[in-house]
């Protein structure tokens, strides 16, 4: 109850002061990538619940379906995508998930479908958590468009490493929940 009442308190308080900045970049990416300026994509929320996610679209539209991992110098993101994705300008669409619960501030990363919904076993456990814009997985591979950068295989090493490791991370997110420990992810994603 006290992780919703915060969750709630702060997407209010941050929504009142970024409105203004979601719409110009939302005008904005609707120009750079031709298309609608919020990217809305279904992800896997709390108990396996599908739900929209809704950010600032980065990346030119494709015509065929392809992967979902993103790695660095990618080059489907547009210049002032990549300028939102480097300030997490992109993220701030996600207040609204967030407010609604959908979303938490902290949790797991929420995922397309294909890989926390096909779970087993303890690691199911993870779907207990609404999924968040940040978390302990989240700032541990920061950098994880430029890790995958460096793969023969991206989608292989994502899926065999990457993801069961932020699995790992975020059970012991939810069994060591603190909400001094919330504070401190956000601070370390803003601040650092």
């Amino acid at each position: 109850m006290k992780k919703r009442v915060f969750d709630v308190i702060l997407s209010l308080i941050g929504l009142s002061l970024t409105w203004w900045l979601i719409l110009i970049a939302w005008i904005t990416a609707s120009i750079d990538t031709k298309s609608n300026g919020f990217f809305i994509q279904t992800r896997v929320g709390k108990n396996g619940r599908l739900f929209n996610v809704v950010k600032i679209k980065t990346m030119r539209p494709r015509k065929k379906p392809g992967t979902t991992v993103t790695k660095r110098g990618d080059p489907r993101i547009t210049r002032l995508g990549a300028f939102f994705r480097r300030t997490k300008i992109d993220e701030l669409p996600q207040l609204w998930n967030v407010l609604i619960g959908q979303m938490s501030f902290v949790g797991p990363r929420p995922d397309v479908p294909g890989f926390a919904d096909k779970l087993t076993g303890e690691e199911r456990e993870v779907l207990k958590l609404r999924p968040g814009i940040t978390g302990p997985a989240t700032l541990k591979y920061r950098d994880e468009e430029e890790l995958l950068a460096a793969q023969s295989d991206p989608e292989k090493y994502n899926r065999e490493v990457i993801f069961p490791d932020k699995v790992r991370i975020n059970l012991d997110y939810m069994r060591n929940w603190s909400l001094r420990k919330d504070i401190s992810y956000i601070w370390q994603t803003v601040f650092k």
